[in-house]
């Protein structure tokens, strides 16, 4: 009997995978705690993992796959699970990556943040920023974000988002999701009108064009609290982002706003931990305080990370100092810290402080 989708986002779920990635050549697999696996199944053909896309979507998606030959959609199954899924092609095949959605969303504590990202959650306005490479946990940290708001704050929250991910509840919060290409045109047309659906906190999934960016930073400027995410992998890099998306002559102007409205950029990571079958959140976090702001004006990146490390009064702290409090806990190994430092001298301290101390 031929093996269905369903079948694959079963064996995705029974492992504890985030991905399940449909190849032409090579039997499905499933991204288990960072690493590839293959299932054991034959390779696929074009025409058996065409079928089996096909097969889930409706005749509107598949209709956007042939045009635009890339789509984001969501897959809820009964009794499996939700699903991101994206279909693209690849040398005139269709190939497709699913990412399994927890059903429950996860608290901040539950996610390993550090208690200044419940902090941030009670700021009245400005932009926060999420960072990170894909499959770095950023989606499931905005909506841990969202959700304790929701919770603790009366207000609207309006999300725009690429697809729908996580489901909210209405807690002391109205929560309106707005997904693109069903409720929406695109980000920046669902920005520009959010601000006149009286929202108190948006939350955009991706800040990927030059329109959502602006229409992001305008919205932190007028008195809202903005969450977006970033493919950055840190604040320098965060910025250099958003401000070369801008034509040259826009971005000076762009700076001063982002000076004046960034709150915070919190960067993250999953790496392996001493288990090696689990993976654990290593991040970094900074806080625009009045040096970070000048430093910002004066566009003197290379100057955050120095300002990061002697932030703590501040709530800041580097991925350096992270990755020792894991290694304290044992709870990675030293060459993962190695690996994933950015300051190996940090480390290097570190090891040496605590063999001064047995």
């Amino acid at each position: 009997m031929d093996r269905t989708i369903v079948d694959y986002l079963h064996a995705l779920v029974r492992a504890n995978g985030s991905d399940l990635h449909l190849s032409v050549g090579m039997p499905p697999s499933l991204r288990v705690a960072g690493e590839l696996r293959q299932l054991k199944a034959d390779s696929l053909t074009e025409d058996s993992l065409y079928k089996l896309l096909m097969s889930v979507l409706t005749d509107a998606q598949r209709a956007k796959l042939e045009e635009n030959y890339e789509l984001d959609f969501a897959l809820n199954i009964d009794n499996v699970g939700r699903f991101r899924g994206n279909a693209h092609y690849i040398r005139g095949a269709v190939e497709a990556t699913f990412r399994h959605i927890l059903d429950v969303i996860p608290s901040l504590d539950e996610l390993g943040h550090k208690s200044i990202l419940k902090q941030l959650c009670h700021m009245k306005d400005g932009l926060v920023l999420v960072t990170g490479v894909t499959g770095s946990g950023k989606s499931s940290t905005l909506a841990a974000m969202v959700n304790l708001i929701s919770q603790q704050k009366k207000g609207v929250i309006i999300t725009v988002e690429d697809p729908i991910e996580y489901i909210f509840t209405h807690g002391a919060s109205a929560v309106k999701q707005r997904e693109v290409g069903s409720d929406t045109h695109s980000f920046g047309a669902a920005l520009k009108y959010a601000l006149r659906q009286d929202p108190d906190v948006i939350m955009v999934s991706e800040l990927r064009d030059m329109e959502t960016i602006q229409a992001a930073i305008s919205a932190a400027e007028t008195g809202h609290l903005v969450l977006g995410t970033l493919h950055t992998i840190d604040a320098p890099r965060s910025l250099d982002r958003l401000i070369d998306v801008f034509p040259a002559g826009q971005q000076s102007q762009i700076i001063a706003q982002l000076a004046n409205c960034l709150r915070a950029v919190v960067s993250q990571r999953l790496i392996k931990t001493v288990k090696s079958d689990k993976r654990v959140l290593a991040e970094e976090v900074m806080i625009v305080n009045h040096p970070i702001r000048n430093c910002i004006r004066e566009k003197k990146f290379e100057q955050i990370d120095g300002l990061i490390e002697i932030g703590g009064k501040d709530g800041m702290f580097t991925i350096d100092h992270h990755l020792c409090e894991l290694l304290r806990k044992e709870k990675i190994t030293v060459d993962e810290a190695y690996n994933v430092s950015r300051d190996n001298t940090v480390i290097d301290n570190f090891l040496e402080e605590k063999k001064r101390r047995t």
